[in-house]
């Protein structure tokens, strides 16, 4: 059913393109939002919304201007906005009239609340720039399908956003939209930023090649691969992780473990979020580490009170500072595929008031220990800053490669090409 949903997605958006045009991938910058932690991109005039790697759907506040989609229950895009049910919402408002011509009702959700409403479909348009990978070249207008929503549904999303642009691998979220309009590769390239003076990062929706202007190589070119792995009920992004390693000693947290869940990516939690199994080993191994990095003569760590919701937390004068962030020890995901995703202190501590620094790791609440209906480990959108990460749908792998520490996100050059 996913294939056939796949199919008929790429009749629903489709735009003619004449052959004559370059097909250039679409770029937008992105914003973290130091309130929330959570990253924004302009939509169209004036609005923004907020980046959900694990969200299906567009959605947004409709004004007056919105053209209804009036698009029947027996619609495949009423059928692809209603495929993955949300725990807890309405059944669908179709219910058992699939085949009739009600119309059609989706069921749009805050990714940080978890509340969700009814809202009709409606086609907008994306306004954003075509690129060479340098620079933007000219504004491309790319249609789109999305869903309505009340106000009350922005509650917790940063002040500004209208809405929420879900990036997920599923049929109707904005990369496939993107690529069946602009008959672009459904792929994206995300390059999350660390805000504030940071300066913004960058999406490209339909691929590379990736260029900065403090460093000329595509960076598309020089990745390391791990499969994505699709879990049933899911659009959200998986990967598979054998181990997990605290400098070079190794968890004692099984592959079984992590493989009962999986370990999936998320840009609506700012920090990892380790299931108790995996969590308890996890932040002893890293207390053991730290200690023994103290051993040859490096800076002994003082631990302080905890600051809510992380468990250690440290006086940061006591914590030494490198290129990379904290000294502390690296946290390293064994990947499949034989690759290791390095997360040194830069993408696994955080400053939470003046002289404080915590493990940006935290234990999920409200899971039982080894419940693979929850995922065993959530990567945050911390551990994925200032990254050059390729989420391809279609050759179904995650690529990535980590930015030299003498570069950001923001190097990418905004200012369109003469």
């Amino acid at each position: 059913m996913a294939r056939v949903l796949l199919v008929l997605a790429a009749s629903l958006v489709a735009l003619a393109w004449p052959a004559s045009c370059q097909r250039l991938p679409v770029l937008a910058p992105v914003t973290k939002d130091l309130a929330t932690s959570l990253y924004t991109l302009p939509f169209h005039d004036g609005a923004n919304l907020v980046l959900d790697i694990a969200g299906p759907l567009v959605w947004f506040t409709c004004q007056r201007g919105n053209l209804p989609a009036e698009l029947p229950c027996k619609s495949p895009t009423c059928r692809l906005a209603n495929a993955y049910p949300v725990p807890g919402c309405h059944a669908p408002g179709c219910g058992r009239h699939w085949h009739d011509d009600k119309t059609c009702t989706a069921y749009p959700y805050n990714p940080v609340t978890g509340a969700c409403a009814a809202g009709n479909l409606v086609h907008t348009r994306f306004v954003a720039n075509a690129t060479d990978g340098r620079n933007p070249v000219s504004q491309v207008n790319v249609r789109a399908v999305a869903a309505c929503a009340p106000r009350k549904l922005l509650a917790s999303l940063p002040r500004g956003s209208t809405g929420v642009a879900g990036l997920a691998g599923s049929c109707l979220a904005l990369p496939a939209q993107v690529a069946s309009t602009q008959k672009v590769a459904n792929k994206f390239l995300l390059c999350l930023p660390r805000g504030g003076a940071n300066g913004d990062g960058v999406a490209i929706f339909g691929g590379g090649p990736l260029h900065f202007w403090v460093d000329p190589s595509d960076y598309t070119q020089s990745m390391d691969y791990t499969p994505l792995v699709a879990k049933q009920g899911s659009p959200a992004h998986y990967i598979s992780v054998k181990s997990i390693s605290m400098d070079n000693t190794r968890v004692p947290v099984s592959e079984r473990a992590l493989a009962t869940g999986g370990v999936m990516l998320s840009t609506r939690v700012p920090h990892a979020l380790l299931r108790r199994d995996v969590y308890r080993p996890f932040v002893d191994a890293f207390v053991k580490a730290l200690a023994a990095q103290a051993a040859p003569g490096g800076p002994v760590a003082r631990a302080v009170r905890p600051v809510a919701p992380f468990e250690l937390c440290y006086d940061a004068q006591t914590l030494g500072n490198t290129r990379f962030g904290y000294w502390v020890p690296s946290v390293t995901l064994a990947l499949d595929g034989g690759r290791g995703w390095r997360m040194p202190g830069v993408n696994s501590m955080v400053d939470v008031e003046p002289g404080t620094a915590c493990l940006a790791f935290v234990e999920m609440k409200g899971v039982k220990a080894g419940d693979g209906r929850a995922p065993a480990v959530i990567v945050g959108g911390l551990q994925m800053e200032n990254i050059v990460l390729e989420f391809d749908m279609e050759k179904k792998r995650l690529g990535m490669r980590t930015m030299p520490y003498y570069m950001q996100c923001s190097h990418f050059n905004f200012t369109r090409s003469a």
